[in-house]
């Protein structure tokens, strides 16, 4: 043992390139404290530590999985616990597999954990069974619902294994955990599922009252089957909101007023039902006569026996599945009792059951593609895409895509980790577990080559994308790069088990569900050009410089100001806006004219600006200062001509 001791703890070991440490631990104990293990601990890396105990030969590995990715699940912990036989360090591998979550839910389940896959090296033998500590956090819940390990193994069997929850500190992290002891290795993860019953059926027959709904009840008579077999049911339950939902995208439904929960029952196919098995659902009466009945009470009995009435007018319509395949069930005879209770036998099996109470009776084409919208309703989601990011990381954009019923709640928790900035929101569309959304970005570039996200009830799902400009020149008239980004929805059909989890062609995907409009800052850029001597030709110098002009608004009067605004044609508008802003002053009135005429002045007049100027000062009166303007401008000019 103490040699074995020595080649685990002084072996050094890689898994796919993420390094791996193996670290003896002083007096038998894990961990020192939770501070300090956590420094050792880098966000890019996965590490195992493995721990010896020498009095029962097994080693504890605990696989830290703690992948960068944003939006991850911060309030979950991070690593798996992993308890084998001794060696198993030198030949086992751990790592994060949330590309394939996908692969892990089925029907009505929901991911609750991320997916961790675990395997043996080639040619290696391990000696089972093999301990999985795989840490979860159910978000919602519900009688109804059950937690369960999945694993799939490298040739994609399944299997559903109960585990031991336990909660509270383990190995400095403190958490819920789903422990199980397997004979196999794959993918692992955490699903919540509807809760299975199994119970065994005697051949004195059984009268079963469900757990998770003591209000169904099953009646297998004696002699029900030849031999006692195992036989499992599970309730999904319809709210009434999901059934408005459903009658609301078509108006064959309005007769509907209420529906059973979906019953799933499980019996052995080899053994065929002899005798009838009565069945008890609950499916309520009209609430809206419930409440007439309830807002008198002067005139109970007279009420009272109307609404019997009108329930007996109510029709009751069985519908069964099997080969995934919804029938009415015409010969079963339905029966109302107290409390919302309805009763009926069946002569034959079937894998589901649904009682649906109508107001009047519906062609039998739509109650069959009822039963089917209902069950795709019950797998469906509504789900609403935001566009968020960080004021201080204008070119990161966090992308979400929540559950609509949960909104709000989620968006005060982004604006409390400090996305306060929310670009924009997309409208609701439906969404089934494990479907997922694929990225495509006009524009812009993901810097990024994760370009998918998989929508998970229980999960984040959250993707953070560093986005660049394509064109840097582009918006040239906008103070904001603008661009698009576009959502096309992969379902879970249509994903595979390879290195792709999705298809990257969105031509094949036909429209986006949802198209949102980004915008990025631009920056302000500094273009180094090369430093060369300015040359101003004498030519050019044909700018009548302020200097001159103001020179020549102290010579003129008011008079000669009025005369040359006549002259150099101003229009009557800018006269009188010019004459406003100078206000008593003669000068300024004459400065301001001056200029506002320089302004108006083509880039190449066909005259010299000074020469035109000249010629208006004649034609007012004032050929004297024509002469000495003429005479300062040349003045000026031959200055510039020199200093050039």
């Amino acid at each position: 043992a103490s040699s074995q001791s020595a080649l685990v703890f002084d072996r050094l070991f890689t898994v796919r390139s993420m390094p791996m440490f193996v670290q003896k631990p002083e007096n038998e104990k894990q961990f020192t404290s939770s501070q300090e293990q956590n420094k050792s601990f880098d966000s890019s890396t996965l590490f195992i530590f493995c721990v010896f105990y020498l009095h029962n030969f097994y080693l504890t590995i605990i696989s830290r999985l703690n992948a960068k990715v944003e939006g991850g699940q911060s309030h979950i912990p991070d690593a798996c616990f992993i308890t084998a036989s001794t060696g198993v360090a030198e030949v086992l591998m751990c790592e994060e597999a949330d590309a394939f979550s996908f692969l892990m839910v089925t029907g009505s389940e929901e991911l609750a954990s991320r997916v961790i896959r675990v395997k043996v090296q080639e040619g290696a033998n391990l000696h089972f069974p093999v301990t999985v500590a795989v840490p979860f956090c159910t978000r919602y819940r519900s009688n109804y619902r059950d937690v369960a390990v999945k694993i799939v193994d490298e040739e994609r069997r399944t299997s559903y294994v109960t585990p031991v929850t336990t909660e509270g500190p383990r190995g400095g992290q403190r958490g819920t955990f789903a422990e199980v002891k397997v004979y196999s290795l794959g993918l692992f993860a955490v699903v919540s599922c509807l809760k299975r019953e199994n119970y065994t059926i005697p051949r004195r027959g059984l009268s079963l009252k469900l757990s998770v709904d003591p209000r169904i009840s099953l009646s297998y008579l004696p002699g029900s089957f030849t031999a006692p077999v195992i036989a499992q049911t599970m309730v999904q339950p319809v709210d009434a909101v999901l059934l408005a939902a459903v009658k609301s995208r078509s108006d064959a439904y309005y007769s509907v007023v209420s529906t059973s929960p979906l019953l799933y029952l499980t019996h052995p196919s080899s053994q065929p039902l002899r005798r009838p098995l009565s069945v008890t659902l609950p499916c309520p009466p009209n609430p809206e006569k419930k409440r007439a009945i309830a807002t008198s009470t002067s005139i109970f009995c007279v009420r009272t026996l109307k609404s019997s009435q009108e329930t007996s007018n109510e029709l009751l319509t069985v519908l069964g599945s099997r080969d995934k395949q919804w029938n009415v069930l015409e010969k079963v005879h339905v029966r109302n009792q107290q409390n919302g209770l309805v009763s009926f036998e069946l002569t034959e099996s079937v894998e589901r059951l649904l009682v649906v109470r109508l107001l009047s009776p519906l062609q039998p084409l739509h109650l069959p593609s009822l039963a089917e919208e209902l069950e795709e309703s019950v797998r469906s989601h509504r789900v609403t895409v935001v566009l968020q990011r960080r004021k201080d990381e204008p070119h990161t954009v966090l992308v979400a895509a929540l559950p609509s019923r949960d909104l709000s709640w989620e968006q005060n928790k982004l604006r409390a980790q400090g996305y306060s900035d929310v670009l924009e929101t997309s409208s609701e569309f439906p969404m089934c577990e494990g479907d997922q959304l694929l990225l495509h970005f006009s524009g812009f570039r993901n810097n990024l080559n994760v370009d998918r996200i998989t929508f998970h009830t229980q999960r984040r799902n959250h993707l953070l994308v560093h986005l660049t400009e394509v064109d840097p020149f582009g918006n040239y008239s906008s103070p904001h790069y603008k661009g698009t980004v576009m959502f096309h929805k992969v379902t879970r059909g249509q994903l595979a088990l390879s290195d792709k989890a999705a298809p990257t062609n969105t031509t094949t995907l036909g429209d986006p569900v949802c198209k949102l409009s980004l915008t990025l800052p631009k920056k302000v850029r500094s273009i180094n050009r090369p430093i060369t001597a300015r040359v101003k030709l004498c030519e050019e110098a044909d700018s009548l410089p302020d200097s001159l002009l103001l020179w020549l608004s102290g010579e003129l009067s008011e008079e000669d100001t009025a005369l040359l605004v006549l002259s150099l044609r101003l229009r009557r508008s800018t006269a009188q806006l010019v004459k406003l802003r100078a206000g008593d002053s003669s000068s300024a009135w004459a400065f301001h004219a001056l200029a506002m005429w320089r302004r108006g002045l083509p880039a190449a007049p066909r005259q010299p600006k000074a020469i035109q100027l000249a010629q208006s000062l004649a034609k007012s009166g004032r050929p004297d200062l024509a002469r000495e303007l003429l005479l300062r401008q040349a003045a000026a000019t031959g200055q510039q001509c020199s200093d050039a």
